[in-house]
């Protein structure tokens, strides 16, 4: 029995993260998505109380009270009629909800591709270069906002619980989700499509932010991440000498890869690995020398011949890229 109890308080807790949750809302999809799910649980409600108010006076009734005519009657009401209408109301009250937010004023564009096992996220303002990013999203407050969805290897799956519904991203197919934050905090979203060893450590951060707040946020991204002290130097030396460059990106130096996550300003996002530990030094450490342990089934591989200085002076680099 204790252990009965303790699955159900497992559970019970593990339904009141804030920070994930379909039923705490800041956005005007999730907003619609909660509402018709409290109003089809109504309905479920409604057809399981039919059904079972049928079955206690189908067991009840004196013998003989209930004729075959009567009888079916009682079946046709209580468990055709009835259920139909609710049904069909469920329906055709759902049918608005359907449809997607206007996207005509949408004056910026994100696309995000999903990656074994994290996201290459791209701005696309309206007039204004792009810029790139992973793992970790901004959005204007009250700004509608378009994500083109993709994937670059398999079928991976965008939610982001807290401000709209999921959308399926396909490789060689954009499908197009539609979002507007009602409310400036940080919510947490996933891949809810499984993709491989490390699908569960398959997260990222979407930050609302205030308009002009975002703006000045995104006109940062567009400038080269210089490093804040001159003992991040030689980090920069050995990130140039043990190949680091042909996987990554960093604006305004050689790197330009493409393969592995943009590092720009790898240093002011919140966690690393797509949300799997959070942004220190140690962590930055851990992952350069051996990211496969730390993210299974990881592209990265591992580098044991990096002695700690050196691997200690990569990560403070990355971390000085704000």
């Amino acid at each position: 029995m204790r252990w009965a109890t303790a699955l159900i308080g497992a559970l019970a807790l593990s339904s009141c993260n804030r920070h994930q949750s379909a039923l705490t809302v800041f956005g005007e999809e999730a907003s619609t998505v909660r509402h018709l799910t409290i109003v089809m649980l109504i309905g479920a409600i409604v057809i399981a109380a039919g059904v079972a108010v049928l079955m206690v006076i189908a067991v009840r009734a004196p013998e003989g009270k209930l004729t075959l005519p009567k009888g079916m009657r009682l079946i046709g009401w209580l468990g055709g009629v009835i259920p139909t209408i609710v049904l069909l109301s469920l329906l055709l009250y759902s049918l608005p909800a359907m449809r997607p937010l206007p996207v005509a004023n949408t004056d910026l564009r994100i696309a995000v591709q999903g990656e074994q096992f994290w996201w290459r996220v791209r701005y696309q303002p309206s007039g204004a270069p792009p810029v790139v990013t992973a793992n970790e999203i901004r959005v204007p407050v009250g700004r509608v906002v378009q994500f083109d969805l993709t994937a670059g290897d398999v079928i991976h799956s965008f939610w982001i619980p807290g401000l709209a519904g999921k959308m399926d991203m396909i490789p060689g197919r954009t499908n197009r989700l539609v979002v507007k934050a009602t409310k400036a905090g940080r919510f947490r979203g996933v891949c809810t499509e499984f993709c491989g060893l490390s699908h569960a450590l398959m997260a990222f951060e979407v930050v609302a932010m205030p308009p002009a707040a975002f703006d000045a946020w995104l006109a940062g991204q567009r400038r080269p991440a210089a490093p804040a002290t001159a003992a991040a130097n030689p980090g920069a030396r050995v990130f140039a000498a043990q190949g680091c460059a042909g996987c990554h990106a960093i604006v305004g130096t050689d790197a330009q890869g493409v393969i592995g996550p943009d590092l720009t300003h790898v240093g002011s996002r919140a966690a690393l690995g797509a949300g799997t530990v959070p942004m220190t030094r140690a962590a930055l450490t851990r992952f350069i020398v051996n990211a496969p342990a730390v993210k299974p089934g990881s592209r990265m591989p591992a580098y044991p011949h990096l002695s700690p200085a050196d691997a200690d002076a990569i990560a403070a680099y990355l971390e000085s890229l704000q």
